[in-house]
């Protein structure tokens, strides 16, 4: 056991600078203009200072921390009684207001949005009688 501790030790004091600087989330979804939605992963990238948004199989969305206007967590009912945990941000570009809507897992939403305020020091509005679907 104390081996693996030292080795924890040891990976952690050499590993690359901002390693622990960001924060990835394999569970998310992404809709597109049609309504479909395609999987994603949601990176908190401090060393870019950026939220990142990788969906498959298309283009890398960056918004910088500092362009962020407003973060807002909702929740809908499913017709099967299952939750939908979706974040909205709001943010600025040179070409005017934008809006990254993810949907997140019932699994993962509370990390994402600790991280959310750990990373970008925003807390997300909660809108509706969402509070009723934090555990």
């Amino acid at each position: 056991m104390k081996r693996i501790l030292l080795l924890l030790i040891i990976l952690c004091a050499t590993a690359p600078a901002g390693l622990c600087d960001q924060s990835s989330f394999h569970t998310v979804k992404l809709p597109l203009p049609k309504g479909r939605l395609v999987k994603a992963v949601l990176t908190f990238n401090d060393d870019r200072k950026a939220v990142e948004v990788q969906p498959a199989k298309r283009d890398l969305i960056s918004v910088p921390y500092g362009k962020i206007e407003r973060v807002a967590y909702e929740y809908t009912l499913q017709v099967m009684g299952g939750k939908e945990h979706w974040l909205k941000i709001d943010y600025n570009e040179p070409d005017g207001h934008k809006v990254l809507l993810l949907e997140m897992s019932g699994h993962d939403y509370l990390k994402i949005l600790d991280s959310l305020k750990a990373h970008t020091g925003i807390d997300a509005e909660v809108l509706g009688n969402a509070d009723r679907g934090f555990k």
